[in-house]
């Protein structure tokens, strides 16, 4: 079972910024693809970017250019950056790992954008 802590959600006012970080309890022998989702009110789950154990990444095409993903594979962490928060934005963001043998989630943060 691996169990991830989110931390780093919050009020922000629009064109503010917050960086949200997730750590991961299991440590692998190799690098896992990780991630953040998010969910509004009243909306599926969307993938809001994905980075692989190379680095590479993916972003919604929503969040391209204001967000920034990256990862610390020696502690097992996730970071997301966001600049430039808009209403649209506010959202429960849940971070993931993708193993071998399952996803798994963190209990999710809440980011709330003010106009």
């Amino acid at each position: 079972q691996v169990q991830l802590v989110e931390s780093g959600g919050g009020l922000v006012q629009a064109g503010g910024s917050l960086r949200l970080s997730c750590a991961a309890s299991a440590m692998f022998s190799t690098a896992k693809p990780m991630g953040w989702y998010r969910q509004a009110p009243g909306k599926q789950r969307e993938l809001v970017a994905s980075i692989n154990s190379g680095g590479s990444t993916i972003y919604a095409n929503s969040v391209k250019g204001r967000f920034t993903i990256s990862r610390d594979n020696g502690k097992n962490t996730v970071n997301l950056q966001m600049n430039s928060l808009i209403p649209e934005d506010t959202a429960v963001y849940y971070c993931y790992i993708r193993t071998a043998v399952s996803d798994y989630w963190g209990q999710g943060t809440q980011v709330t954008v003010s106009p």
